[in-house]
């Protein structure tokens, strides 16, 4: 009986391993140094997603304010800021953020006396108003998309608010300070002046200050420079007070609807336990990312592997060498591994390092233009740097994963001699690349059903992996079409069949980004062509209407110069007056509208709460069919007209607007929507914005022309309106144009409406507003730098290792354009292979998504519009260039000269 040899002890294992890795990490330093050109690249290719990834994370880091940040930007020099919300007792948070008010009748004026009182004695109070509306006048235009703070910057109370960039703060009340986004969006600089959009008052610009809290186009008034109908919109109160904040003080102003924001926190509150939903990200929105990221670093793993394989088969000799000195499969993975090791952590260390300098660097810039306030602090977020770091150093090992398993299976002796092993490929990996994708389909095509994107994802994610697991065996097949290939194309086939293990990632690579555009592109292309054929216009295309930014102001219109205009620049020679009807005393105080018949409407609401067996009847019911806006309860526009207007208004054929004229001129009224007519008569109600007050009804002759404008036009002759006890005022024009006017004569016409003052032209703008075409380049762009790169790397890879074909091609007389033109092959076989996969995948991968998605659409109530299948031809268009640009730069940046080297073997 033969002794057993002793089992080695389990520390003596862990030294073995620890010395083997160490040993294998110099090797890896020493091949790093060698192969600069080839390290450098893997670098770039890790460092580059990990600085994007690194600036985004410290960048969101230095962005996310907690409360006690927050309130020191709100506060400034103050001690508080209180805001009224009831007149009752309410509860607050810690910062006044969030509050319960029971009692919520606010009180409708709240003075700084009102304030005082509530406070200790020597308090000062300086009241703040944001987010008020300031439209103001561009040229001939009027523009709403700046508002303004009403503030006295001169008190020292509140003047710790904002930072005065260039100029000064305002001092009277017809100055203005604008904050930098302003400045750029109105055009106007310190001196200039901004004119209000009602022409009533104008202000000169005095200064150039900013509101750190937000950095949104914003001006910067006195109270006494507000303009004209302005609300009291958001209202605070910055207090300087006599001593410090107390508990008591917290109580007592909570008592009398006051919530405090104050640097001292309040006392605990039931609202401590409310957290604002914004602040939270939901399983969903991490499952997203999660899968985004791994999408991420699939890419990037795709890219980098071909770079290890070349140098495992560079290698081969020094590897064979390892292995006849007694090192078994385990250490020759080993030293594959350690490069992946050694090059992921050089190019985490590297990519966070940059990633945080140009975060810190571009601080100024993101503030203003991505987050538009401004940040607290320098700081980093460590746990998001160090799973980045984490990312990118498993992208590098799963880079030289399948290389390590290469070199541990390679032949020593062929290694010795330095010859090529011949490559083995197992059908297995096509069969579970194959199984891969289709389950991926699957799930896919589930979280269609369930609208869940992380589902969708995972699907995608799986399905791409299937088609990385299948890409080997594709390249080879293609090499079976080499024998009937001129030379060029012929070497190009068969280096890609021979050296898969390079060839394939690179393909791959190509695939997965052209795939994920072209589905993606396909969907946006979809929803574009979906949203067209659900628009609903406002007016008939060729109808304008001109109306008074004062309704009360009628006789500013002037019919003559409307006429004039319409006639120069939008060739109409038809204008008739605009009626708007109205209540008494206050002319915009109540509804006017059409009461729908039951019979002939859904009884069910969308949105409502509705059992399977309801829905089922729904959209069984002939009254429910239609979109969701069809369902809600009615809002009409409303005018007065005897005829005159008609026609213009509702876009009616002749006929209609004949017969329609006749029902008008009778007393009666005309709707744009044939279900609120009943036995040719319609119900209308006047329902004023008081609910106490009793609604007015009448029923009156009807007419319905038929329309798909939203909302739908309801016109009441003047005896209808009369009889509702309506009052009626002429607010503008209505125009007829000769075609619908372009964006040219838009602007020209408008600007011929410059004399008669404050007065604003609606047109129909038609449908193709939804803009998906610059996504559409924008995914087709990332599509192609992948692609070019994909094939540039793989082509010089292939070039630098295929020296010795090129030398046996100089050695046979092969003249210099061959080199080129095998380059131009390499290229083409990588770029044009990855594009075509990537685009059936794509195509294959929307089509599924689609279909359960339309599916799923189908089964609820309202039904909503399918969305059709449609091909990106925008996308595919930019794709199919993408090759040929790859190949002809391959072609280019390839020297011509062959190789003439001399062979010792």
């Amino acid at each position: 009986m033969h002794d057993l040899p002793p089992e080695r002890p389990r520390r003596s294992r862990s030294a073995e391993t620890l010395g083997s890795w160490r040993a294998a990490l110099r090797i890896a330093r020493r091949e790093a140094t060698r192969a600069r050109g080839r390290t450098a690249l893997v670098l770039a290719m890790i460092v580059l997603p990990v600085l994007a990834l690194s600036f985004i994370a410290v960048s969101a880091d230095m962005a996310q304010l907690d409360p006690a940040e927050k309130l020191e930007q709100r506060l400034g020099n103050a001690d508080a800021e209180l805001r009224v919300v009831s007149q009752g007792p309410v509860t607050q948070n810690a910062d006044g953020s969030v509050w319960n008010a029971p009692e919520d009748r606010i009180p409708e004026t709240v003075t700084v006396d009102d304030i005082l009182r509530l406070l200790p004695a020597d308090s000062q109070v300086s009241p703040v108003r944001r987010w008020v509306p300031m439209p103001v006048r561009d040229g001939t235009r009027i523009r709403d998309d700046v508002s303004a703070t009403e503030v006295d910057l001169t008190d020292p109370l509140a003047g710790g608010l904002v930072r005065v960039h260039e100029g000064r703060v305002p001092a009277t009340a017809d100055e203005v300070a604008l904050n930098r986004a302003a400045r750029r969006t109105l055009g106007v600089d310190v001196g200039g002046a901004l004119n209000a959009g009602d022409g009533t008052r104008s202000w000169t610009v005095v200064g150039v200050v900013e509101l750190p809290e937000s950095l949104e186009p914003m001006a910067f008034l006195r109270p006494a420079g507000e303009p004209s109908g302005s609300l009291d919109h958001d209202t605070v109160f910055l207090v300087d007070l006599p001593e410090p904040v107390t508990d008591d003080l917290f109580r007592h102003l909570n008592r009398n609807g006051v919530v405090v924001g104050a640097r001292v926190w309040a006392p605990s509150s039931p609202v401590e336990a409310v957290r604002p939903l914004g602040n939270s990200l939901g399983a969903e929105a991490i499952g997203t990312g999660m899968l985004i990221g791994g999408l991420g670093l699939l890419e990037v793993v795709l890219l980098v592997g071909p770079a290890f394989a070349v140098g495992v088969r560079r290698r081969r000799r020094e590897l064979a060498l390892v292995a006849v000195a007694g090192g078994d499969a385990a250490q020759l993975r080993r030293v594959v591994l350690a490069d992946g090791v050694l090059l992921g952590c050089l190019g985490a260390a590297v990519g966070v390092a940059l990633g945080v300098l140009s975060a810190f660097a571009a601080r100024p810039l993101v503030e203003e233009f991505v987050f538009q306030h401004r940040f607290a602090g320098y700081r980093v977020w460590p746990a998001a740097l160090g799973v980045i770091a984490l990312v990118a150093v498993l992208a590098g090992v799963l880079a030289a994963l399948a290389p390590a398993w290469t070199a541990a299976r390679q032949d020593v002796v062929a290694g010795l001699a330095g010859r090529r092993g011949a490559p083995t490929h197992r059908r297995r990996w096509l069969a579970l690349g194959v199984l891969l994708a289709v389950t991926g389909l699957v799930i896919a095509g589930i979280g269609a059903a369930m609208v869940r994107s992380s589902i969708i994802l995972a699907g995608l994610v799986l399905g791409e992996l299937g088609l990385v697991f299948a890409t080997p065996t594709l390249v080879g097949l293609l090499a079976r079409l080499g024998r009937f290939l001129p030379l060029a194309p012929r070497i190009a086939v068969r280096d890609a069949s021979r050296n898969r293990s390079s060839t394939a990632p690179a393909i791959s690579a190509v695939m997965a980004a052209v795939a994920g555009s072209v589905a993606l592109g396909a969907f946006l292309a979809s929803e574009d062509i979906r949203s067209d054929e659900q628009y609903r216009p406002l007016l008939p295309d060729r109808t304008v209407l001109v109306t008074a930014h004062d309704p009360g102001a009628d006789g500013s219109l002037g019919r003559d110069t409307v006429t004039a205009a319409a006639r120069d620049h939008l060739g109409a020679a038809t204008v008739a007056p605009l009626i708007a009807a109205g209540c008494r005393p206050v002319f915009d105080a109540c509804l006017v509208s059409a009461v729908p018949p039951a019979e002939q409407f859904c009884p069910w609401r969308p949105y409502d709460t509705m059992s399977e067996a309801d829905q089922r009847r729904a959209r069984a019911d002939q009254r429910c069919q239609g979109p969701s806006e069809d369902h809600l309860d009615g809002y009409f526009q409303v005018a007065v007209d005897d005829g005159t207007a008609l026609p213009m208004l509702t876009g009616a054929a002749p006929a209609e607007v004949a017969d329609a004229t006749a029902v008008l001129r009778a007393g009666g009224a005309v709707v744009t929507d044939p279900r609120y007519l009943a036995d040719g008569r319609l119900h209308l109600r006047v329902e004023p914005d008081d609910r106490t007050a009793e609604a007015a009804t009448t029923t009156v002759p009807g007419y319905a022309t038929r329309s798909d404008m939203r909302p739908p036009w309801l016109l009441l002759s003047p005896a209808a309106a009369d009889r509702l006890g309506l009052t009626v005022r002429q607010t503008g024009w209505a125009v007829a144009a000769d075609e619908p006017p372009e964006q040219r004569q838009r602007d020209r016409f408008v600007d011929a409406l410059e004399s008669l003052g404050p007065v604003g032209a609606q047109f129909e703008v038609g449908k193709g507003f939804g803009g998906a075409e610059p996504f559409l380049l924008l995914l087709a762009g990332v599509s192609a730098l992948v692609t070019v790169g994909a094939a540039g790397i793989a082509t010089g890879l292939a070039a630098a290792e295929g020296r010795a074909d090129l030398s046996t091609l100089a050695s046979v007389g092969a003249g210099p354009g061959v080199r080129r033109l095998l380059s131009l092959c390499q290229a083409g076989v990588i770029a044009v292979l990855g594009s075509l996969l990537g685009i059936v995948a794509g195509l294959g991968s929307a089509a599924i998504i689609l279909t359960f998605t339309n599916r799923r659409l189908t089964e609820g109530w309202p039904v909503e519009s399918p969305y059709p299948l449609v091909v990106p031809w925008l996308t595919l268009g930019v794709l199919v260039v993408v090759p040929l640009v790859a190949m002809a730069g391959a072609a280019l940046l390839t020297r011509s000269r062959l190789p003439v080297e001399r062979r010792l073997d």
